[in-house]
């Protein structure tokens, strides 16, 4: 009985699945009306005088990192839904998640480049009060971080072989 319970539970993961899809549609759909807004702003004022240039650089910088937050709710979203519900679902090859080790390094991959982007809209928006050297720094050490627990696993999690290595 109780057996029977803890199995059927997994499908409460269903809550955390749909709330990360909510997350990524609302993301992806407020990135998209930012588009057309910052479109139709800047063809109303349209200038050549470069006045308008870095504004619409730092908005789209600003527009892809909500684009690869949505990606990354995604990525949790169909990720869940393999690990705990339907692990059959048809997707590409590089979306397919079988173990926490695969959300894992998909979700730090992403996590690299939104670190990336925000320390390049920081750098576009530099108004020299930040210590840019300083959250640059910061950066790298979280990529850094995120780089280690992503590499390879040390020797000492590696099973030891009793059987001698027979070659041919």
């Amino acid at each position: 009985m109780f057996e029977r319970i803890l199995t059927g539970s997994r499908y409460s993961i269903i809550i955390a699945v749909v709330g990360s899809l909510i997350a990524s549609l609302v993301l992806l759909l407020y990135g998209g009306l930012e588009i057309i807004y910052l479109l139709a702003e800047s063809l109303t004022e349209l200038s050549v005088d470069g006045t308008i240039e870095k504004s619409l650089i730092l908005t789209f910088i600003e527009v892809i990192d909500l684009f690869l937050l949505a990606a990354v709710f995604y990525i949790i979203s169909v990720g869940l839904y393999e690990l705990f519900i339907n692990d059959r679902v048809d997707l590409p090859a590089w979306l397919r998640i079988h173990d926490f080790e695969g959300l894992k390094g998909k979700l730090i991959s992403i996590l690299v480049v939104v670190l990336s982007v925000i320390f390049l809209g920081q750098a576009a928006n530099w108004d020299k009060r930040l210590d840019l050297l300083g959250f640059g720094a910061a950066v790298a050490l979280v990529i850094a971080a995120l780089a280690y627990f992503l590499g390879p696993k040390s020797k000492k999690n590696t099973p030891v072989s009793t059987t001698p290595d027979i070659e041919e």
